[in-house]
């Protein structure tokens, strides 16, 4: 809280400052990062480690925590490591690649609070992705770009344990060849990403110059992003303005966090919908794209996603609730052959609209008694 910067009229002083939900220029200047290949990517919520950089493999380090208990390895890092699957895991294990305190070992290993725990993820094949049947529900398409509503727990593309069942893989069957290419065999058309368990809106480009035209738009920050989520605790500001840097976490490698060496400048504007006296309902808009970015910084002000199992409390406290509460709502883009502005919006999932109404339904029967 205290490193986010100061913008508009002090509240409270909490550290948060008062800010609208629109567009800025950031604190340092920059404008882009560069378009290389990789670069026209958002890094925008997939782990880093997910993508091969084509040179070794990644080396992920765990340090076992009070809050880890001790409990059996392959359980913990199906916890800890929510991007792989647990086939992918027990793979891990059977291929000698995980190792507790620099000693190979088995799933059903204890691991207890200061253990260290490596993994060694093989370098992802390179062969092309292959179109499967997979139904996608389209917002929008035409010749240069197609907009979808992400289902939870899809991956956008392959990766380390996800080898297919991807966005990609739906993408291929749906629209063939008709995909731009610069994001390589594995991710064609993607110019952004979303996380596996994060729901909602994404942009595919079908042509490299679609492709070109949105990823110079994100560089510049002018894609309009609006989020939504359901946060802990009962946010005091209506409005405010997280401004860090925002890098891999020194320790735990597929995390991220604020303010380490190597972090990048991230912004987000938030603003409160509703309150429930234990969650806050919010809307985040990003005006940059790290990864993890929102879940990142509302962690850091005290209030993390409600559902997220590696930057939130270790037990959710509402039942049978996987993957965080967040939902990416709208996407506003200028199209990349009319310079129209368009702005597309997912609906909230059912079991997200479910939980918001469970809320409201408590928060009333609460003022009721207080009559």
């Amino acid at each position: 809280m205290r490193d986010a910067k100061i913008q508009n009229e002090q509240l409270h002083g909490a550290g948060i400052k008062n800010a609208g939900i629109q567009d800025e220029a950031l604190p340092d200047g920059r404008l882009s990062d560069g378009l290389l290949p990789d670069d026209l990517l958002s890094e925008e919520l997939l782990p880093e480690e997910e993508v091969s950089d084509g040179e070794a493999e990644d080396e992920v380090t765990l340090s076992i925590t009070e809050a880890d208990g001790r409990q059996r390895l392959d359980k913990l890092l199906a916890v800890r490591l929510p991007e792989l699957t647990r086939s992918y895991i027990q793979k891990l294990f059977e291929d000698g690649r995980i190792t507790l305190d620099d000693k190979t070992v088995k799933p059903s290993a204890k691991a207890g609070p200061g253990s260290i725990v490596t993994i060694r993820l093989p370098e992802p094949e390179t062969s092309e992705a292959v179109p499967q049947d997979i139904p996608l529900d389209i917002l929008y398409e035409d010749a240069d770009i197609i907009v979808v509503n992400k289902p939870k727990g899809m991956v956008v593309h392959p990766a380390p344990g996800h080898p297919d069942g991807t966005l990609v893989n739906a993408l291929m069957f749906h629209c063939g060849d008709e995909l731009s290419g610069i994001g390589g065999v594995q991710r064609p058309g993607i110019v952004h990403r979303i996380d596996r368990n994060t729901t909602g809106s994404l942009i595919i480009c079908k042509n490299d110059k679609a492709h070109q035209c949105i990823a110079q738009q994100l560089a510049v920050h002018s894609i309009t992003r609006a989020y939504r989520a359901i946060v802990h605790g009962n946010i005091r500001e209506d409005s405010g303005t997280v401004v860090t840097t925002i890098g891999r976490h020194p320790v735990r490698r597929k995390e991220m966090a604020v303010n380490v060496s190597g972090g990048k400048t991230a912004v987000t504007h938030f603003q409160v919908l509703e309150r429930f006296g234990d969650y806050t309902y919010v809307e985040c808009r990003l005006e940059t794209g790290r990864t993890h970015q929102i879940r990142v910084h509302m962690k850091h002000i005290g209030h993390p996603v409600l559902g997220d199992d590696v930057y939130g409390p270790a037990k959710c406290p509402v039942p049978h609730l996987e993957g965080q509460t967040l939902h990416a709502m709208t996407l506003g883009i200028r199209h990349p052959s009319t310079g129209e502005y368009m702005e597309f919006t997912a609906p909230l999932p059912e079991y997200f609209e479910r939980l918001l109404e469970k809320l409201r339904t408590e928060r009333e029967k609460k003022r009721g008694k207080s009559l």
